[in-house]
């Protein structure tokens, strides 16, 4: 029996076929396939990368005319390929992405991937966000304007509600341009963000959104739900999620406290 395991594992690794040399070996962390591709370029190889963005670490590269077996898919960087033009993106049985713009398969069904990073921290009726550690924090000395923290989540994290409640805003705020664009420090505002109006008429806030929320306003969200994701739109040097508590709607300066020790109370900590 074991040997039989072994060489059905053995069968799907080599279903991944065709890598260039050099390209990082294939591990067996995802061993259910969905169905295969084939990878279509220009000619050129494709890169499989540890996350599903263009930005993300290389992990190997595939020939082109390459068979790969996918195991889920998961949204990620809107890619305009040669086979399509599509925000997916495929996990592949080795664990690594490749853009389904650049994978020619049968119209099979496949499964959406779970979350790609470790669950944020939950108690109750309360949970961290993302899981990142702290990168700036609450009107700080040299920022007290900084009516949040700032976590260092990478671009694409899912950025979840911190507890249940109704979506209260949905709004593209910087001073010139789109929201649609990665920001800088030369422009104001938060980028795309998101409040949610909980219990006890808290609102929490959540910055910087690579792309158009995944929410509306007026929706009933769990503790849990994914709002968007992480990127850096708006008054932003690099990707990460600022994440504003308030004590009060509509959510303002003068209502604002700082979520380290409000989440603390709940039994969450940011650090």
């Amino acid at each position: 029996m074991k040997r039989r395991q072994h060489r059905t594992t053995a069968a799907l690794l080599a279903a991944v076929s065709a890598l260039a040399p050099g390209a990082a070996p294939a591990s067996a962390a995802v061993t259910r396939i969905a169905g295969t591709g084939r990878v279509v370029t220009a000619g050129t190889p494709l890169n499989a990368r540890s996350g599903p963005s263009a930005s993300s670490p290389r992990t190997a590269t595939i020939n082109n005319g390459a068979t790969v077996s996918i195991a889920c898919r998961v949204a990620g960087e809107f890619i305009r390929g040669t086979v399509r033009n599509t925000g997916y993106w495929d996990r592949l049985v080795d664990d690594s992405f490749v853009s389904d713009a650049y994978v020619r398969r049968r119209d099979f069904p496949i499964p959406a991937c779970t979350t790609t990073t470790p669950a944020p921290a939950a108690t109750g009726a309360w949970m961290l966000p993302v899981t990142a550690g702290l990168v700036s924090g609450f009107r700080t000395t040299s920022r007290p304007a900084h009516d949040g923290v700032d976590l260092g989540a990478s671009r694409y994290t899912p950025i979840r509600a911190a507890a249940a409640g109704r979506v209260v805003k949905v709004v593209c705020n910087v001073s010139a341009g789109t929201c649609d664009v990665d920001g800088s420090l030369r422009i104001t505002g938060c980028g795309w963000y998101v409040e949610i109006l909980h219990a006890g008429d808290i609102v929490t806030r959540y910055c910087h959104m690579v792309r158009r929320p995944s929410v509306t306003v007026g929706q009933s969200v769990a503790r849990g739900a994914i709002l968007g994701y992480v990127g850096t739109s708006g008054n932003s040097s690099g990707p990460h999620l600022h994440f504003e508590v308030h004590t009060g709607n509509p959510a303002t300066s003068a209502n604002a406290i700082d979520p380290i020790p409000f989440m603390r109370t709940h039994g969450l900590f940011i650090g």
